[in-house]
């Protein structure tokens, strides 16, 4: 599994919900609602001011060791 930025983030934590803990590190706390569900990583990183890059290279480290 490659995760990418134009992914949503509904549809990640939908593959794993322990990908979450990476959401959670930079401050994205709403997992839970509506935009979450319609929203990819990159527009979540941008409304949180995130790094892009560096989540998505986490998630991909994350879900390399599955």
């Amino acid at each position: 599994m490659t995760i990418t930025k134009d992914m949503i983030v509904g549809d990640v934590l939908d593959i794993d919900t322990g990908a979450a803990k990476y959401f959670f590190e930079i401050g994205m706390h709403c997992l839970g609602c509506p935009a979450s569900r319609g929203e990819s990583i990159e527009q979540a990183c941008a409304v949180h001011g995130a790094d892009v890059d560096a989540l998505v290279a986490k998630l991909n480290a994350y879900f390399a060791d599955k």
